[in-house]
């Protein structure tokens, strides 16, 4: 049996980006096995293989997510990211009262205010814009209680862009009683160990932690979900015969297919499903404890180094990201960037580091050195 430092080599090897990225939670540098697995649908697609074969990617996709995240494969839908599927959403839970941080990335945002716009649903603020606090159970609960209008839907980001806040699903569940959840993984999935399947919905790109490209993504929905969702965008593929050329309108798929809008790209699907079984070799749990790991080392680094840490400390309470504040961060940041390590700077004051399972600690002592 091999071990899990043997899977965590294995799994390095496989990228070829600059030692010095740490921007993962902007972009994260696909694998030789999704460029492989890309360069294999094109070479089908070019010998003119049938559209059956190629859409097998899609299966083979959607499978894969399924071992991750515990939903059953007919649960899961491709979406070529992850506004896409928040769309979806927010577009087909028609009446819904939803809550939703303004905090939350933007692709978590615009698609509740536009479905509210268009009267289909109606948005609840969680906390005041200008003071965007950490989602937990608890504020949630107290948003809850004081609201005007009876919520239905409760919204959360399973990681916080911004600041690197790992939310408590379960005890978000918990305090949400029979309420909808809806998750937005991109921060989280494939770098993060829990149980999924306590959300109604749980959406995500490839491009990030899963390393697969742009275009790729799923959207994962309870059967509570599936009973109530009505999606707008739902187009020939999701509907109950999806090749029918009868001329009228067909009811929509039983499971999360009613969510797709036409036949998915065989090349995307190909790359998240490479993307999501280098994950599952390696194991989830394996590339979570390597990052916390890298984490804890850099925490240690930058208290010595006398830097300010703004996002979590607690292993419980993040997952990839570290920020640090400072009034020259533009400085410090380019700094950085001269020297090959690349992080993200947020507003004037904020750097913001991620780590993946293949960073090397030597890395992030420099960075340290050139930072600090």
């Amino acid at each position: 049996m091999i071990g899990s430092e043997d899977r965590l080599a294995a799994y390095g090897a496989e990228f070829s980006g600059p030692r010095g990225y740490l921007d993962f939670a902007r972009y994260g540098p696909p694998s030789e096995a999704v460029l492989a697995a890309t360069a294999e649908v094109m070479d089908q697609a070019a010998h003119g293989e049938p559209t059956e074969l190629l859409e097998e990617w899609t299966t083979a996709a959607l499978a894969a997510v399924s071992r991750l995240s515990g939903f059953g494969v007919e649960q899961h839908a491709f979406v070529p990211n992850t506004s896409s599927g928040i769309f979806g959403l927010a577009s087909g839970l028609p009446g819904a009262v939803v809550l939703v941080s303004p905090g939350e990335f933007p692709a978590n945002l615009h698609p509740w205010w536009r479905a509210a716009e268009a009267g289909l649903i109606e948005v609840v603020t969680l906390t005041d814009p200008r003071h965007p606090r950490p989602v937990t159970p608890e504020l949630v609960a107290s948003r809850l209680a004081a609201a005007d209008h009876p919520v239905t839907a409760v919204v959360v980001s399973a990681v916080d862009y911004r600041t690197g806040f790992r939310a408590d699903l379960p005890g978000t569940r918990e305090a949400i009683g029979d309420r909808l959840l809806l998750v937005d993984a991109i921060q989280a999935f494939g770098v993060v160990a829990q149980d999924w399947t306590v959300a109604d919905a749980v959406v995500s790109g490839g491009q990030k932690w899963l390393r697969s490209g742009w275009g790729t993504g799923f959207l994962a929905c309870s059967p509570r979900l599936l009973e109530q969702a009505r999606p707008l965008f739902s187009g020939w593929t999701g509907v109950d015969r999806p090749g029918s050329m009868a001329g009228t309108p067909q009811p929509h798929r039983a499971d999360a297919g009613r969510f797709t809008v036409s036949r998915e790209s065989p090349f995307a699907a190909a790359a998240l499903a490479a993307g999501v079984e280098l994950v599952e070799r390696t194991g989830a749990g394996a590339i979570a404890t390597r990052i916390e790991q890298l984490i804890d080392g850099l925490l240690s680094d930058l208290q010595a180094a006398g830097l300010e840490v703004v996002s979590p400390v607690d292993p419980g309470d993040r997952a990839g990201i570290v920020v640090v504040r400072a009034a020259d961060a533009p400085v410090r940041h380019h700094r950085a960037l001269a020297a090959g390590l690349r992080t993200t700077l947020h507003a004037p004051d904020r750097i913001r580091i991620s780590v993946h399972a293949d960073t090397e600690a030597s890395v992030l002592g420099e960075l340290v050195d050139r930072i600090g």
